[in-house]
């Protein structure tokens, strides 16, 4: 097992309370569920006491009352390619290599599709996602693997859940994955990690770049003040008690 995703169970693990766990940082809380952090190029996420995989096709709902026991729930055909699962608040962000899925957790046991958020700017990519409030971010890396010939950031308005529109493209060189700090998004970018200024969210403007010192930057957990990155090499640990400025703490 990698040190990222030892680290991501351990990280599910504290948000559920469970033996031996103990909390390490913020955990994000809603009227209806409670989620532990994860990275946006996850296959799998926790919310309350549900856990939801994706495989390529389907959405796997887990019970999780009992941890040592999981009952599935539900199981439902999403679409074709899927790649990655984001929980926010009462909501599933399921991204694929053509759109965005967006289910409701109304129901934990049996999530609902909502909506889809499609980019015009590129046809097929891969699709790591995330939210913030009603705003959704998903790196659009086209190559030889996901296809087209363009990648971007895209920032969906989701204001309006039924219908997410694409309010901004900011051209990128071959993204990964992503997630946020207050209004500073990290990027995982060719070349390093992006760090831009997203208080206007839907004019994302670049801080500055993180250089591939520990290898090529894959995905990132924020959680709390610590910014955690899997790269091609392994697990970098940043101080972002500020954000716009990381401080690197350890090398795993």
């Amino acid at each position: 097992m990698n040190h990222f995703f030892r680290l991501c169970l351990l990280l599910l693990a504290a948000s559920l309370g469970l033996p031996g766990c103990e909390k390490a940082g913020d955990v994000q809380q809603s009227a209806a569920t409670t989620q532990g952090k994860g990275g946006s190029t996850a296959r799998f996420a926790i919310a309350g006491q549900y856990l939801y995989t994706v495989d390529a096709q389907k959405l796997t709902t887990y019970q999780l009352s009992n941890p040592a026991n999981p009952v599935i729930t539900s199981v439902q055909n999403v679409g074709f390619e899927i790649e990655t699962i984001f929980p926010f608040g009462d909501k599933l962000f399921i991204g694929s290599t053509s759109v965005v899925h967006i289910f409701s957790l109304a129901n934990p046991a049996q999530p609902a599709k909502l909506s889809e958020a499609i980019s015009p700017t590129v046809l097929r990519r891969c699709d790591p996602v995330v939210a913030k409030d009603t705003v959704a971010f998903a790196t659009l890396r086209s190559n030889a693997e996901c296809g087209g010939v363009q990648s971007i950031l895209a920032v969906y308005d989701i204001k309006n859940i039924l219908k997410p529109q694409q309010r901004a493209a900011v051209p990128l060189q071959a993204p990964f994955g992503l997630g946020y700090a207050d209004t500073v998004l990290y990027v995982c970018d060719a070349g390093g990690l992006q760090l831009f200024n997203i208080k206007n969210a839907y004019n994302p403007r670049l801080l500055s770049s993180l250089s591939e010192t520990h290898g090529r930057f894959l995905d990132v957990v924020p959680y709390g003040q610590l910014l955690f990155c899997w790269t091609s090499r392994g697990t970098l640990v940043y101080d972002i008690s500020n954000p716009a400025n990381p401080r690197q703490l350890s090398v795993i």
